[in-house]
């Protein structure tokens, strides 16, 4: 069903920002085809801002698709990516304008889902600028019910129009982690599949990873099938960061069943950068179809030290019990968590196996210990021996 597990797929802003037209969606759905990524699950080609021009159709109110990035109509780039199996998204926004001043859906979520739908579309990031005066919320909201406040109704807005389509539409709330939408974002969005961003933009930098970890950790009870929290897009192939950095950034994606939409040009990518986004072990937890949950904060061993981005998670999926450790610290570290204080295991002896290189590394007892790169962040299934 769609939105039952977190989407897979990439995003046109981190790549291009306003700078795209059909020609660079449809080069990146063929790369989707020819790097592997369709064959490891991603599915999603998404539109962000800057699509439309800067007025509706004075009949119809319609958003316009801009006629020069798309001469041949949305439609037709929408055809030509599901002709390749693969699915499209589209942006809109829950105020008056988007955030780069085109039409935004507030007051139009009926017109504009339907154009959506007619379109072909498949997914809608729902963004959060410019809303007006009379739409603000105060906080915390009369009775602190954040599920009647005027930013869940803006949103609900959009679900019940989104809901009435024939075809399903995945929606993310790309709200910001505003209005404890965690707690009220799978009841707004039903089972139409959705996620909802929990921060700002992302940022291409080794701050920005932390920072989004360490707040994330706090809220996944939230996530499950169905839901999840939005760490927001992927930066592998932006900026600066080390591959140990990219190595985490998609591992703590994956292990907190964020949705993953990479967010660069995907013919720069390098080989070393395909292989993680596409690592088989990591995505098959994040697309778990039996279990919904991620995994979560640990406490590694008795004396374990805290840090300020919790570094030790644990989850189950349906291959078992796995440990993910952040190495936070800018010098290799060794790592140590005891088999008896892992959620999920029990016994005294098992078999450590690495799910970045896909292999079992032995038969331990009592605790293991690992030498961890700076910043990067390994990845095990505990067996029972």
């Amino acid at each position: 069903m769609t939105g039952q597990l977190p989407a897979l797929g990439w995003n046109t802003w981190n790549a291009y920002g306003c700078g795209f037209d059909s020609e660079k969606l449809l080069d990146a759905a063929n790369l989707f085809v020819s790097l592997g990524l369709q064959k490891a699950g991603y599915e999603y080609v998404n539109i962000d801002d800057c699509w439309a021009t800067m007025q509706r159709n004075a009949t119809t109110q319609r958003i316009v698709p801009d006629p020069t990035k798309f001469p041949d109509g949305l439609d037709t780039v929408a055809s030509q990516i599901h002709a390749l199996g693969l699915k499209i998204g589209i942006y809109s926004d829950a105020g008056t304008n988007t955030c780069s001043g085109f039409p935004g859906s507030l007051g139009y979520e009926e017109i504009d889902a339907a154009a959506f739908s007619e379109w072909g579309i498949d997914y809608l990031k729902y963004d959060n600028c410019n809303v007006p005066g009379n739409w603000s919320d105060s906080y915390p909201p009369q009775g602190n019910d954040y599920y009647n406040s005027n930013s869940a109704i803006r949103y609900r807005q959009m679900t019940a129009a989104l809901a009435a389509q024939p075809n399903p539409i995945q929606f993310n709330l790309c709200i910001w982690g505003a209005a404890n939408v965690w707690e009220w974002g799978a009841r707004v969005a039903g089972l139409k599949g959705h996620s909802w961003r929990m921060s700002g933009d992302a940022g291409a930098t080794w701050s920005y990873i932390t920072e989004i970890i360490t707040d994330n950790a706090q809220y996944l009870d939230y996530v499950d099938f169905y839901a999840h929290n939005d760490m927001d897009m992927m930066e592998i192939g932006n900026g600066d960061l080390t591959i140990e950095e990219q190595r985490t950034h998609f591992a703590a994606w994956a292990f907190m069943k964020s949705p993953i939409l990479l967010g660069t040009d995907l013919s720069l990518l390098n080989s070393t950068q395909i292989a993680i986004v596409t690592n088989a072990e990591l995505l098959a937890f994040h697309q778990d179809s039996t279990i919904g949950a991620p995994a979560k904060v640990f406490t590694p061993t008795a004396d374990a030290p805290t840090t300020s981005t919790p570094e030790y998670f644990a989850g189950t999926s349906s291959k078992g019990v796995h440990v993910f450790v952040i190495n936070t610290s800018t010098t290799a570290a060794t790592k140590t968590f005891d088999f008896s204080l892992v959620p999920g295991l029990t016994g005294s002896s098992f078999v450590v196996h690495d799910m970045w290189a896909e292999k079992d590394l032995g038969t331990f007892t009592g605790s293991y210990s690992t030498s961890v790169a700076a910043h990067d962040t390994v990845a095990f299934l505990i067996m029972p021996a």
